[in-house]
């Protein structure tokens, strides 16, 4: 492995000047400060700092973002060091070598604004896999169809996030590799058909771009931080500011975290999911969200097998249940607040990937506001804080009522308050079409 002479921290050798610090180990990070971080990425590192597994990673500033783009979509200079030398501080920990071709460390590449934004920027998962370390991934895990499922997820995302290649591409693939096979759910697809499926996306890499996916696992990370970055100013996520009145004084620019792979799809002892530390409809003290077992968090929200209630967890994993407790009371009597948290079961080990604070409905808002006053995690005038008035007007808006017995055609959490009609659809472009041609939508998205 490549090293660098540069000191870490972007500290230079002695009798040198100090060189601006772009990069911020987790466990180093202050998590306080999410302008800096992103809240991802404060979220990651204050997880760290108090104990919680968190898979070991960096967080690369969000200032770096806006140099970048002032620099005429350039890092600045001393990044490049500054990423090498804290991946080194990675595989120590990990006891894997990025790029090791016997013992490979892939590790995941995520955007992070100082105020959330769900689904409006980039991700790249399983990043650092290639023809020698999905090898080395199959031999550590004694699993073929885990390796080249990761290594098909890797080409698809890389190849419509960074490469600009059209998503359908990859799922028309999948779509029709399934039905050459006779099968209609991926969980069936064996270990030879992911690695047909590596064949086929990489055919339609190099027939996209005129070039082989990158091999070079420093190369990919690059291509992809570039690529976290530029979503900021993706048409997503600028009409997303501009709904929200974002400002540049409230969040200006995206952090990219890079952080270890931790595997729900190694078989079904793994799992993904996300989380609520409390019901976000009702305000009521369980623990809500859905999971998946065998799965990588991207199945989730992309809708391709129907996530299981959190509860089923306390039969299938029981240990892993508790475990979710564990971290439920250890977050909520951290940050005071009601959390949104994205975990990990990796062959029965937990690991948490990100916490932040829940958005709530009004009624769940003020229920939680007093029960956590009554539990002693909150004073009354925190509790009174927590509550924006204009929120309140939405327990006065139409609802279907509670008692009615129409069996829905189907059951999810309600982005905005009240009860509406419209057309279905499932993007924010589509949604802003019809709605400028006069029609009513409703706009189902993932969380």
């Amino acid at each position: 492995m490549e090293q660098s002479s540069q000191g870490f921290a972007g500290q230079q050798p002695s009798g040198t000047e100090l060189q601006k610090k772009y990069v911020y180990l987790f466990q180093e990070g202050n998590g306080k400060n999410k302008k800096l971080l992103g809240g991802k990425g404060a979220g990651l590192c204050e997880m760290t700092q108090i104990g919680l597994p968190v898979p070991p990673g960096f967080v690369i500033s969000a200032e770096t973002c806006l140099e970048y783009f002032e620099n005429g979509f350039k890092f600045p200079q001393g990044l490049r060091d500054q990423v090498r030398q804290a991946m080194v501080e990675v595989e120590r920990a990990m006891s894997l070598g990025f790029g090791n071709s016997d013992n490979p460390l892939l590790v995941s590449v995520r955007s992070g604004a100082a105020i959330s934004m769900p689904g409006m920027m980039d991700t790249v998962l399983n990043l650092g896999i290639n023809d020698l370390t999905v090898q080395g991934l199959i031999k550590r895990s004694g699993n073929e169809r885990f390796g080249w499922d990761s290594y098909r997820r890797f080409i698809s995302l890389f190849g419509s996030i960074v490469l600009n290649i059209g998503s359908e591409q990859f799922h028309a693939a999948m779509e029709k590799l399934k039905e050459d096979r006779n099968i209609t759910e991926d969980i069936r697809l064996t270990a030879q058909d992911f690695k047909d499926l590596v064949e086929i996306y990489s055919k339609i890499v190099l027939k996209n771009t005129g070039k082989p996916i990158p091999q070079d696992p420093f190369e990919q990370l690059f291509m992809a931080i570039e690529a976290v970055f530029a979503s900021w100013n993706g048409k997503r996520a600028v009409d997303y500011r501009r709904e929200f009145k974002i400002t540049p004084k409230i969040a200006n620019g995206t952090a990219a975290n890079v952080q270890t792979m931790v595997f729900g799809n190694m078989g079904l002892n793994s799992a993904t999911g996300v989380a609520f530390t409390r019901d976000p409809g009702t305000g009521e003290n369980v623990l809500f969200g859905d999971y998946l077992d065998n799965a990588q968090g991207e199945d989730i929200v992309a809708g391709i097998r129907t996530p299981k209630p959190i509860g089923e967890i306390k039969d299938s994993m029981p240990e892993m249940y508790r475990e979710l407790l564990k971290v439920r009371a250890i977050l909520e009597h951290h940050f005071k607040e009601v959390q949104d948290m994205e975990f990990t079961i990796e062959e029965g080990k937990l690991y948490m990937l990100q916490t932040r604070n829940a958005k709530m409905n009004a009624a769940a808002n003020m229920k939680t506001s007093v029960d956590m006053v009554n539990e002693s995690l909150i004073s009354k005038e925190q509790a009174l804080l927590r509550l924006d008035p204009s929120q309140l007007t939405q327990l006065m808006y139409c609802q279907i009522d509670p008692s009615n017995t129409v069996q829905p055609v189907a059951v999810g959490l309600g982005a905005s308050p009240g009860a509406a009609s419209g057309e279905v659809v499932f993007t924010a472009d589509e949604a802003e079409r019809q709605a400028k041609a006069g029609k009513k939508v409703i706009l189902l998205r993932e969380t």
